[in-house]
């Protein structure tokens, strides 16, 4: 597969020692890295948050079998309906490498791994969960909105121990008809029957995000990451 090189955004570009955490934000299905460039930018002018790297990739172009094989920007390929009853492992394996490669590289810039945290919306949030969970080495947190966990099956025996205690923010519309609520809940119930520590909202929102979602994802963002002004 083929990576466009991930849009980066921070204040403080040319310094990375100004830099102590790293967010690894991952967009839905046809959309890419600039779907969550205006929520980056938000984040960013608030001074808490001000000395965090946000790194938003672009998935490779695939046809999406679900879509009638349409073309489009994609972390893995659909097929038939949701409930999902048959996945794309190598392609969602596929992401999950691209996805390390990029923590690597912001470990290489000198941010520790416990202050890299990865996030994602719907198929992006699925490829957040599945990387993060499996990742060696201890991460801040991830934010899976409005999502699901694949390959969850696989969950028990791939596991990375040193994540087993790595905060989960969930968070899902009632009225989501892409990923439905029940869908989403059926994942927090496994992780959680797993002992992960799972956070969960509910919103009055279909398959997007709200301003009280917002507000919640920066409580979390200050509490996994320690960020404090005083």
């Amino acid at each position: 597969m083929t990576y466009q090189q991930p849009l980066e955004l921070s204040l403080h570009a040319s310094n990375n020692s100004k830099i102590n955490a790293s967010i690894i934000w991952l967009h839905g299905l046809g959309a890419d890295g600039y779907d969550f460039e205006p929520l980056a930018q938000l984040l960013l002018k608030i001074p808490l948050f001000n000395q965090i790297r946000f790194i938003l990739p672009h998935a490779p172009e695939m046809a999406v079998s679900r879509n009638n094989g349409y073309v489009m920007p994609a972390w893995y390929d659909i097929y038939g309906n949701i409930p999902i009853t048959h996945e794309d492992e190598e392609g969602i394996r596929a992401s999950q490498e691209y996805i390390n490669s990029l923590i690597e590289k912001e470990i290489n810039k000198g941010i520790s791994s416990e202050r890299i945290l990865l996030a994602g919306f719907s198929q992006g949030g699925a490829i957040a969960l599945h990387t993060a969970l499996r990742y060696p080495h201890k991460l801040a947190g991830v934010l899976a909105l409005s999502t699901y966990l694949p390959l969850h099956s696989l969950l028990s025996s791939e596991a990375s121990t040193t994540n087993a205690n790595t905060p989960i923010f969930m968070a899902h519309g009632i009225f989501d008809d892409i990923i439905s609520l029940e869908m989403a809940a059926k994942s927090r119930d496994l992780l959680q029957n797993c002992r992960y520590s799972v956070s969960w909202h509910e919103y009055d929102m279909a398959h997007s995000l709200c301003d009280q979602e917002i507000i919640d994802i920066q409580s979390f963002l200050k509490q996994v990451l320690s960020l404090d002004l005083s």
